[in-house]
């Protein structure tokens, strides 16, 4: 079956119903039964709980806290290297950004301002520069961490479709990660700026970060911007910034010239957060 015809039951379904339900199961703590579907979650999917800073199982009162767990200290060590991963997960895609072209898979590119929400001179900056998509698994810790240091100076809540953000929809659905309900992160270092986006998809109940806390829901429906005071949220490499409440995709941008990767990286390939993502 080609992709295009294996995501064409996500055009039809209620999407956006689906997540205002999954989002709602997820927070309800229901005792045994949000033990059970744990315990089950868990079980099908692989998860490790011996690196979780705290393994039991029972003692989670809802899904989501279970989901956004956080880690042991030391789980995840941080690399010595100029730019580090920051989710555990893999590799959708990176490489150059051609122009204003984002590769999203073969077929199908998206452009920078259209992840950004339609702001040319923010898209600008990012001319021929460097991406990375890095898709999270349900079984994958679903923190989501600074690649390099940087302080906030904006972000942008862009509302959107709530497809699938795994690797066939990434094959079958035209624009997806310029599509799908997103936040955008914009940091700036002495380097310059960067910026991270977080992508959801169906059944993700939320999106939050460090700063806001939970951005979604409410769904407005339109973009909504907040601009930061320089030093008012400034963040080093490896720390926190966000999560996934049921998990997505991470897209990076960074301007021409700013990051090599590293040797080893290639589509597909899994990552742990903290290891050598590149240098300058």
């Amino acid at each position: 079956m080609s992709d295009r015809l294996a995501v064409l039951p996500q055009y039809l379904i209620p999407k956006q119903a689906l997540t205002v339900l999954a989002g709602k199961l997820a927070s309800a703590k229901a005792g045994g039964l949000t033990t059970g579907v744990i315990r089950w979650f868990v079980k099908r999917y692989g998860v490790n709980m011996a690196e979780a800073a705290n393994p039991d199982i029972a003692s989670y009162p809802s899904f989501n806290e279970f989901f956004t767990r956080p880690l042991k200290k030391g789980a995840r060590p941080l690399a010595k290297a100029d730019y580090i991963c920051p989710v555990d997960g893999a590799i959708s895609q990176f490489g150059r950004i051609q122009r204003d072209q984002i590769f999203q898979a073969k077929g199908h590119s998206y452009s920078t301002a259209a992840l950004v929400g339609g702001d040319r001179d923010l898209a600008l900056q990012f001319h021929d520069g460097e991406f990375a998509t890095l898709y999270l698994s349900p079984r994958d810790y679903h923190r989501i961490h600074m690649p390099c240091d940087g302080r906030l100076t904006r972000m942008i809540y862009i509302p959107g479709a709530l497809f699938s953000v795994n690797p066939t929809t990434a094959r079958g659905v035209p624009g997806l990660f310029a599509r799908n309900e997103r936040v955008v992160c914009v940091f700036e270092n002495d380097d310059g700026p960067f910026v991270l986006t977080l992508v959801g998809a169906t059944i993700v109940g939320s999106m939050a970060t460090v700063w806001h806390g939970q951005i979604n829901p409410p769904r407005p429906g339109k973009i909504k911007e907040w601009d930061y005071a320089a030093g008012e949220v400034t963040l080093k490499k490896g720390d926190e910034m966000g999560r996934f409440l049921l998990g997505s995709t991470v897209v990076m941008l960074f301007p021409k010239s700013r990051l090599k990767f590293t040797p080893d990286w290639a589509p597909a390939r899994p990552l742990r957060m903290g290891e050598a993502m590149g240098r300058r």
